[in-house]
């Protein structure tokens, strides 16, 4: 057989530019170059980027209204309702606490025990399990501030002392909610009691924004948690860590104790 007879033509396909090729109206009408889509291009435009004058002897007035009303609500809605709810929650707070303007989200049935002066910013999540504890607890201490979007998961116990500060978007649980065991994962079983492990931060500690606190985490006191750690094993007071998993970084100095007078007026 020649290689003229193996030579196949192939066939030649005309589009014409009225054929329609499956494109849809939006992508017509951003591409086509005819009157009508260049005309609603240039009305789309227009409508983006159109602004009006702002005068400040009429701008600033209806800036100080708009305060004011955002105010009163923000005060009304915190004082009158958020607050109050988060109050009924609790098993004990002292005085002081506060909250945002949000209603915390609360599911399950556990303890939660507040010391003074503690601010709960923001909206924070609190879930407390049923099958490892009659009532699991989330305690917080004096001036201890936690802010928006904390996660607390508990089980038996969440433990944070005095003078402390959580960062928004932590997360901190006592245990992983599911066993590490793969056949009782599959079986969608509970994890063991034994994998629930309380948590524990002491006076003084600073944690960053987006940390996570594994189940059976003590951190010791006056110690910081870089934003953005993952936490795993116990981190040693006065320590900075930052990572996954977080690691030392330096140690802090331990501030020095005051000296106590002694009755008759003389230093210890």
């Amino acid at each position: 057989m020649s290689d003229q007879e193996l030579q196949i033509e192939a066939p030649v396909v005309h589009v014409t530019p009225n054929e329609s090729d499956g494109r849809s109206l939006r992508r017509k009408l951003a591409t086509s170059q005819g009157g009508l889509s260049r005309v609603l291009r240039w009305g789309y435009r227009a409508a983006h980027s159109f602004s009006v004058p702002a005068p400040r002897v009429v701008i600033k007035p209806a800036l100080w209204i708009f305060l004011g009303l955002r105010s009163t609500y923000q005060f009304v809605a915190r004082v009158f309702v958020c607050e109050p709810i988060f109050k009924a929650y609790c098993k004990k707070y002292g005085k002081g606490l506060r909250t945002d303007c949000h209603i915390h989200w609360i599911m399950g049935k556990g303890d939660i025990v507040l010391g003074e002066n503690v601010w709960v910013d923001g909206k924070i999540a609190i879930t407390f399990a049923a099958r490892f504890a009659d009532h699991p607890l989330l305690e917080a201490g004096d001036n201890t501030q936690i802010g928006d979007h904390c996660d607390f998961r508990i089980g038996k116990r969440i433990s944070i002392g005095k003078n402390c500060n959580l960062s928004g978007r932590t997360l901190i649980m006592d245990s992983n909610a599911h066993p590490a065991d793969p056949d009782l994962r599959w079986k969608n079983q509970a994890p063991d009691p034994e994998e629930v492990r309380p948590v524990v931060i002491q006076d003084g500690v600073w944690i960053g924004k987006s940390c996570i606190i594994f189940p059976g985490v003590r951190i010791g006191e006056g110690s910081i948690v870089s934003a953005g750690s993952v936490v795993r094993t116990h981190v040693p007071p006065y320590s900075v860590v930052a990572g996954n998993p977080a690691k030392i970084m330096f140690r802090l100095k331990k501030p020095i104790a005051p000296e106590t007078p002694a009755q008759d007026g003389r230093s210890l």
